[in-house]
């Protein structure tokens, strides 16, 4: 490298920085393979308690409406004792939680503790997306958030393989045993990550005690209103797409032809997932640098309309293993990349004081709608086939992508006190 050659963006992070993006990036990596760890046992819990496929998707929908309750209340909290503690809370909460979902000897208990997992699942991401938005300069925020993102899809991929290694021959209560594994890196983030500068400077303002009515009150007045609304709507519109389609997508890829799935049983489907996560996380990294350089909006409407393409193609693809393989890691790609905006744009949209609760408003408040998804495609799928039922969501994917018209562009943005 010549005297005058730019650092390179990697070098100009601080140690402080990436240990923050690491802890950020497991935390979400163990949150994705708790959170799938269900969708994989779902024809497995399906059977042993006689449920429909409506049923079996509601049991995911609760995860998905607690974890929208979870996320604003992370939110506030981080708001108000610090990012890193809530982040530390948030994954014992899930993860304990997943463990104990092992123990059910009923629907009532399975809800219980899927209820108690969405409620930490959901905060992880509230906590942990402002802790690296806080942490990383405006001009690398979005490659530092598509970075923790990534961890989605490795968690993914943990999850298929746990998956495919424990339950055909241990089953499914000893694969959820497994999910206790991510409350050890609660240790070494609480011994490793400082709480970010931007949000101790705020304290005399007082953001380490905003009351949860008035962050939320500030937020649905002007001038933030408008922007909260097309942000939840948007949120809505997106995370009914995915939660949709990938809630789902076990179970098509392992249940049979004659049932509108692709026939490959439970082992032999982990294999065409992890080619899946593979192009995701490569989705999620990309996005970051190429809203970076090219701005959040234009970006996520290219990765969404994509998403919207490929998703009925992919869905009528059930006697064509070869085709499943090979478009595999493309519905991974733009299906999972474009999520890296949200934590990005989210913390340029609001200030310091009310960020934690405003990321996990906005972010779940669209996920509590969006728990109706595997609801509604368990049930068209009940009628219609899975491939077909997944198909819905490709509409979904397109309004997301027309609402993001309605919010500002925020690329380079320094993040207000």
């Amino acid at each position: 490298m010549t005297p005058d050659a730019p650092t390179p963006w990697y070098r100009a992070a601080t140690a402080a920085q990436w240990k923050t993006l690491l802890a950020a990036q497991l935390g979400w990596m163990l949150d994705a393979m708790d959170v799938m760890l269900y969708a994989f046992a779902l024809g497995t819990i399906q059977k042993e308690f006689d449920l429909s496929g409506a049923g079996a998707g509601a049991l995911a929908s609760v995860t998905l409406i607690t974890s929208a309750a979870g996320g604003i209340f992370f939110g506030w909290l981080a708001d108000r004792i610090g990012r890193t503690r809530a982040l530390i809370y948030s994954i014992l909460v899930y993860s304990v939680c997943t463990a104990f979902t092992a123990t059910s000897r009923g629907i009532a208990e399975l809800v219980l503790w899927r209820s108690l997992v969405g409620i930490g699942l959901g905060g992880e991401w509230s906590a942990g997306s402002v802790l690296v938005s806080e942490t990383w300069p405006a001009a690398h925020r979005g490659k530092a958030i598509g970075l923790m993102q990534s961890g989605w899809a490795i968690g993914y991929i943990a999850a298929a393989l746990l998956a495919a290694a424990i339950l055909p021959v241990w089953g499914w209560r000893v694969l959820f045993a497994a999910g206790v594994l991510p409350a050890l890196l609660t240790l070494w983030i609480r011994r490793h990550v400082p709480e970010p500068e931007v949000w101790r400077a705020a304290a005399p303002a007082g953001a380490r005690d905003p009351r949860l009515g008035e962050a939320l009150g500030e937020m649905f007045r002007p001038p933030l209103r408008r922007p909260t609304l097309a942000a939840v709507v948007m949120t809505t519109c997106v995370l009914f797409a995915y939660w949709g389609l990938f809630t789902w997508l076990p179970a098509f890829l392992a249940a049979p032809v004659d049932k509108g799935g692709a026939g490959l049983g439970i082992v032999k489907s982990s294999g065409w997932i992890v080619p899946m996560q593979i192009g995701a996380f490569f989705g999620y990294t990309l996005f970051g640098f190429l809203a970076d350089r090219f701005g959040r909006r234009p970006v996520f409407a290219a990765f969404l309309v994509a998403a919207a393409a490929l998703v009925p193609v992919y869905g009528q693809l059930a006697r064509h293993e070869l085709a499943l393989l090979v478009l595999g890691p493309f519905i991974g790609f733009f299906g999972h990349g474009y999520f890296s905006v949200f934590g990005a744009m989210l913390a340029e949209l609001f200030p310091t004081r009310i960020r934690g609760t405003a990321q996990g408003m906005v972010y779940n408040a669209g996920r509590a709608v969006s728990a109706l998804a595997p609801f509604t495609i368990g049930a068209l799928a009940d009628a219609h086939g899975i491939g077909g039922a997944l198909a819905l969501t490709a509409a979904f994917f397109l309004a997301g992508a027309a609402l993001m018209a309605l919010l500002p562009e925020t690329r380079g943005r320094e993040l207000e006190g």
